[in-house]
């Protein structure tokens, strides 16, 4: 292995195939001739998918201009509104006794929305807002837990042209406050709680407690009854929902948008400083949303039941509950609660209820259920899947290969995609009817999208070697920039690599020239001048037997520069044989991937430090390895879990 400091170190190597079915492969929605009109004129294939995909009232006259890179503007002079291409034209084309939404709550209750209902619902949420004063280009805050609710309100935005600011109901309420202040939002949305793991969540509470911070620009608190808990009205401000919309006219005219008329902000926490409110417009985002969810998912709106587990609060759900699915005249599952809650199965169990078509979730919530075992979804009939997809961290290669044979029962196609907040929609992903797969891989730029692996000079790297994640053309659903911070969008996005886009991903090429992401570049280690990656060494500690899931970080040592630590959480069937188990992970690792990945030191763990949407908080992992005070450990789902950590440690031995 080469001792360089240009890229990354390419160590894991996957062998294994999965081409698509011949029947699959003859009803796809994506064929492989979009990758030659995509590369013939990639314009036109947007322009074309645009026209296709969407409802314009004024058309479009240019479909890209890039004269004020990095700043762009798509579908240029053309105007629609997002909240009309999502509903009422599936309701004017006959569709409104389709079912929108399957909603299932926690606690068992459940709801079903048509379009025709979804108009309705709507509309008089967009009556209710424009009676309280909010029109194009107001902010207004949401923080709500996984409800239809949530849904009409940033629909009703959108109709009304005011661009939201979703804030995961999970955040505290000094995030929630230096939101609103950066977005100087006229009106927040909230509930009075939600449910979560068999309980009530309070929101409304951390509302108040936000306003009280200061928050001169919020004229009024709209409050959607939920949980039924008492709590504090004030007078003049807080509004019950069931009296201001409920009461609203179902009719509502709405007004065409401009392209790039901004659609939301949504914050995303930066390494350090305050968090970034990424600016997408209405129509790119709208396009890539849409073209994204129907073939990288192979979408027939007509038959299939299409299923996201993530919180609205992220992007994420953003794209893949509300605007493209919706779009696209999907039907979907809502689910509120936890995957636990009020038994393991819960997941397969709606899956089966509904009739599950297509399910897209996070590698961390897969290796979850691998710890929990295969006997527990094997209870649920689960033979309406056929697509299975993958959002969040890189899915390492045996998790594919659990979730295609256990979830999917060994004839599913997975789709493992790449993407970004700022990204706004997919960019690398698998086709499912066109793509040999491979576990672990996102594989290719989606067609119209151009990515590369480059090293430290932005020269592309050979196939076979590692570097950094680039885009290297503007897309349509790509960020318009940090909201009140363009210096800051320029440097954050476009100096590290000038003229083409920095995602801050590790990544590699295999020596077909695929993709395989490797995780954020602060997440690199550099042991003895080798510059690794976290996730290819957990990829090849869960490929034990005995591991469910990983996670490594690089410690201070004086003599390598970083060693490598490792944490793990067994499968359930696995049990801890101290000392004879960590050197049987260890030297798995070194035959895996090599010596110079071998762990310095390895902890059985019971669970990781998450936070509610999933993301392992590596720092706190570092901040624990290197006998540091552990830092702020507020977003965690459960900050007890470090204490745990911590005093494993202190019984862990290093390497002999």
């Amino acid at each position: 292995m080469a001792e360089e400091n240009t890229g990354l170190s390419n160590l894991l190597h996957e062998e294994r195939h999965f081409p698509p079915s011949d029947e699959f492969a003859r009803h796809a929605v994506a064929g492989a001739e979009l990758y030659d009109q995509a590369k013939s004129d990639r314009l036109g294939f947007w322009a074309d998918w645009s026209r296709k995909l969407l409802t314009w009232d004024t058309d479009f006259t240019e479909t890209l201009d890039w004269s004020d890179a990095p700043t762009a503007s798509w579908f240029v002079g053309g105007k629609l509104n997002a909240a009309y291409n999502c509903v009422d034209r599936h309701v004017e084309a006959g569709n409104g006794d389709r079912v929108a939404i399957h909603f299932e709550g926690e606690p068992g209750d459940t709801r079903t929305i048509t379009y025709s209902d979804l108009q309705r619902e709507v509309n008089k949420a967009a009556n209710a807002f424009a009676d309280l004063g909010v029109g194009a280009g107001d902010r207004v805050a949401i923080y709500m837990p996984m409800i239809p609710e949530t849904v009409f309100a940033m629909l009703a935005c959108a109709r009304l042209g005011a661009p939201h600011s979703v804030v995961f109901g999970g955040y505290s309420a000094d995030a929630l406050n230096s939101r609103i202040l950066d977005a100087e939002a006229k009106l927040v949305i909230t509930a009075d709680g939600g449910y979560r793991r068999g309980a009530p969540s309070s929101l409304k509470p951390a509302v108040d407690d936000a306003l009280a911070s200061g928050a001169p620009s919020v004229t009024n608190v709209v409050v959607v009854r939920r949980t039924g808990e008492e709590m504090t009205m004030t007078e003049g401000r807080d509004l019950w929902w069931h009296d201001v919309v409920d009461s609203a006219s179902d009719q509502h005219a709405c007004e065409a948008m401009d392209s790039e008329h901004p659609l939301f902000i949504l914050y995303t926490s930066g390494t350090t400083g305050k968090p970034k409110g990424i600016v997408h417009t209405t129509g790119g985002y709208l396009t890539q949303c849409a073209y994204t969810h129907k073939n990288v998912f192979d979408l027939h709106p007509e038959s299939d039941v299409y299923w996201c587990s993530a919180d609205v609060g992220w992007v994420t759900g953003h794209s893949y509950i509300v605007y493209g699915p919706l779009a696209n005249g999907a039907t979907q599952v809502m689910y509120e609660g936890t995957p636990d809650t009020p038994h393991k199965g819960r997941w397969w169990e709606i899956v089966e209820k509904y009739g599950v078509s297509i399910l897209y979730t996070a590698p961390t919530a897969i290796r979850t259920c691998m710890k929990w075992g295969e006997d527990i979804p094997a209870k649920y009939d689960l033979s309406s899947l056929r697509v299975l997809g993958s959002v969040g961290e890189p899915i390492n290669p045996e998790a594919w290969i659990w979730y295609r044979h256990v979830i999917g029962g060994d004839r599913t196609p997975v789709v493992d995609t790449w993407w970004q907040t700022e990204t706004g929609a997919i960019m690398i992903s698998p086709l499912p009817g066109v793509t040999d797969a491979k576990p672990g891989s996102a594989q290719v730029p989606l067609p119209g999208i151009s990515a590369d692996v480059v090293d430290d000079e932005g020269d592309p790297v050979p196939d076979g070697g590692g570097g950094y994640l680039v885009l290297t053309e503007p897309w349509p659903s790509m960020l318009r920039g940090i909201w009140k911070n363009p210096e800051r969008f320029k440097e954050t996005y476009w100096s590290r690599f000038p003229g083409i886009y920095f995602a801050g991903d590790g990544a590699k090429k295999d020596e077909d020239g695929d993709i395989w992401l490797l995780g954020r570049v602060d997440d690199v280690m550099n042991v003895s001048g080798h510059r690794l990656s976290t996730t290819e060494i957990e990829s090849a500690l869960v490929s034990h037997e005995k591991v469910a899931e990983a996670a490594v970080v690089g410690a201070a040592d004086a003599t390598s520069g970083q060693a490598v630590v490792a944490f793990v959480i067994l499968r359930g069937t696995a049990s801890d044989s101290g000392d004879a188990l960590v050197k049987e992970l260890r030297d798995h690792v070194a035959h895996e991937i090599g010596g110079i990945a071998k762990p310095r030191r390895i902890l059985v763990v019971s669970e990781l430090p998450k936070t509610r949407s999933g993301k392992i908080m590596r720092r706190l992992l570092q901040d624990v390895a290197e006998n540091r005070e552990v830092g702020d450990a507020s977003t965690l789902a459960d900050s007890s879990v470090m204490d745990l950590i911590q005093e494993g440690l202190k019984t862990a031995k290093p390497e002999g």
